[in-house]
């Protein structure tokens, strides 16, 4: 048989295969050695492709769609430094348990370690980043390892849905030539034998599921936090968990738990806030911490939970250490739904009932104090953000936040409400790289996406605006300009003006008018408040990008949030604490 048929026989397997396990959507940069598989894809119906020209920008638009959708979205690229520029991505994704299917396509063996163009190691390039390596061995004579690369391909795949989710890698050695062989799908019908995997849900065994009903049971005053969580029903379950016991939930907006119809109860959304009262800090004690999902962002619940002696519970269906003060006394590895349904059946409600109204009342002093920044018309990082999550955004879009301080601020100012409002960020590993990408990729999948984003990142990631272009993505871009880095100002260094500047704020001086114009972006500069409004209410009917700059002045930022807690602190002073 020759070279061609027995190439595009193998490399239909890998296609087919994923889409046998729920693959839809690929991902492809262009280039010379993928020319094969790339081809391919292009005859199936049940796949959407998507070009991204830039590697490092395509696998952060990958990233986004696999967010979005909950299932893995397949990535191809050609040979060489073009699969280095995945790898931003795949950090990111494995530590965010993201599911990718990374395929990079290779020179073959014989070419390797000899001089060849486009040729590096690709033998388990990204290293611990990914959960599972894999290289497709294409015979040069038969079919015989057909069925082997089906199975493995299912494998590599059924990997990366397995918890804690994440990406995987095959790698696919090609020779020339590299055209596939022509011919109907018909002729590669073996191909529908395939292997159904079914994942199972961790739970734990009787008798330990005991003792946490024993431990949770003597708890009085408890507080439930939440992160992100992969668990599929939790919002409910975790909902019915906590009315049994009386405690509150200090929600971060990754949980999913601030927004969306019916409310959650007793969610407490300011704790960043009056937790870095030290009154409020000091008798807010509990003797119960039950701790759900991804470590939250907020600096101030990170700086009292230090300060607590509670036994703290971890639970985690990914079965990792999500640690990372080394304050857990108990690391539970099951799903968290289960764990929150099963508990709840066995448990009495014998809370101190003033312990929750507590901590609602202590929430809603520092909420009155947030929400004062939604009537203020003057145009501030804090006006914006506390308008914009609270009023403007329309129930059914989806909000991705850039980090530094967009999601800080996000953290401050997302107020519970009934409003359906999906939060996404790239909180893996916290970088600013590949932010506009990956909001691409959301707003690829989910109507009305509006991301939030820094200066300086939306500087690193330009790029990800030509993908939108490209694949006629809709989505609105909240610029923050504040000149360079706005979270630097809220640290230490920040005390050093003589070295500050050049080292950290790095102020930059760019027009970013010129950027929009340069991917054919609406563009709008906000001068005031009702200018702002305007231009946002108009991208959510506008069909491509819309992004609106926001001027904004760091040091004025730091000063605005010593205000804010200042007066927090004023409104608690007035508390009764008995």
């Amino acid at each position: 048989m020759e070279h061609a048929k027995i190439m595009t026989a193998y490399l239909r397997s890998v296609i087919h295969s994923c889409i046998k396990n729920g693959i839809s959507d690929v991902v492809i940069s262009p280039g010379s050695r993928s020319t094969p598989l790339a081809l391919l894809f292009a005859e199936y119906r049940e796949i959407h492709m998507y070009l991204d020209i830039d590697e490092r920008s395509a696998a952060f638009l990958a990233l986004g769609m696999a967010k979005a959708r909950r299932r893995p979205v397949a990535l191809l690229c050609t040979s060489g430094t073009a699969t280095a520029n995945y790898y931003p991505a795949i950090i990111e994704a494995y530590y965010a348990r993201v599911p990718l299917v990374v395929l990079t396509a290779d020179r073959p063996h014989e070419l390797q370690d000899a001089g060849a163009p486009q040729t590096i190691d690709q033998v388990n390039m990204y290293g611990s980043h990914v959960k599972r390596f894999d290289e497709i061995e294409i015979p040069e004579q038969d079919l015989s390892l057909l069925d082997h690369t089906r199975r493995l391909c299912t494998r590599a795949i059924a990997t990366a849905m397995r918890r804690p989710r994440g990406p995987v890698h095959l790698n696919v050695p090609l020779r020339q030539p590299l055209l596939p062989a022509r011919g109907s799908l018909k002729d590669f019908q073996a191909e529908d034998r395939t292997v159904h995997v079914s994942p199972g849900e961790p739970v734990l065994p009787e008798h330990e599921l005991n003792n946490y009903v024993q431990l949770i049971g003597r708890a009085k005053r408890g507080v439930i936090i939440c992160g992100e969580v992969e668990s599929t029903g939790f919002r409910k379950a975790i909902s019915s968990f906590s009315e049994r016991l009386g405690f509150p939930i200090l929600a971060d907006p990754l949980s999913q738990l601030r927004c969306g119809v019916p409310p959650v109860r007793h969610v407490v959304d300011c704790y960043d806030t009056f937790l870095r009262d030290e009154k409020a800090a000091s008798a807010l004690c509990p003797d119960l911490i039950i701790r759900f999902g991804a470590v939250p962002v907020s600096k101030g619940l990170k700086l009292w939970l230090k300060r607590q002696e509670a036994a703290c519970l971890v639970i985690d269906s990914g079965q990792r250490w999500r640690d990372p003060d080394q304050l857990a006394t108990h690391m539970i590895y099951c799903d968290e739904t289960w764990f929150c349904s099963a508990l709840s059946n066995c448990l009495d409600r014998r809370a101190d009932q003033n312990w929750l109204k507590h901590w609602e009342a202590i929430n809603e002093t520092a909420k009155f104090v947030n929400s004062e920044y939604m009537q203020d018309d003057s145009l501030t990082e804090m006006n914006v953000f506390a308008r914009l999550l609270n009023r403007l955004v329309p129930s059914g879009a989806s909000l991705f936040s850039g980090n530094s301080m967009p999601i800080r601020e996000l953290d401050t100012f997302l107020f519970t409400s009934d409003r359906d409002v999906r939060l996404f960020a790239n909180r893996g590993a916290n970088g600013i790289d590949g932010v506009v990408s990956t909001a691409v990729g959301v707003s690829l999948v989910l109507k009305r996406t509006v991301l939030l984003i820094g200066d300086l990142s939306f500087f690193h990631d330009m790029n990800g605006l030509l993908a939108a272009k490209q694949n006629k993505a809709d989505l609105t871009i909240i610029l923050i300009n504040n000149d360079g880095g706005g979270i630097f100002s809220f640290l230490p260094q920040a005390t050093r003006p003589e070295y500050f500047e050049r080292l950290f704020g790095t102020p930059h001086g760019m027009d970013f008018a010129h950027a929009a114009h340069l991917y054919g972006a609406h563009y709008k500069k906000a001068s005031d408040m009702p200018t702002f409004e305007k231009a946002f209410a108009d991208s959510m009917t506008r069909k491509g990008v819309t992004i609106i700059e926001v001027p904004a002045d760091r040091s004025e930022n730091v000063r605005d949030h010593q205000r804010m807690h200042a007066r927090v602190h004023d409104r608690l002073a007035q508390l009764r604490w008995d």
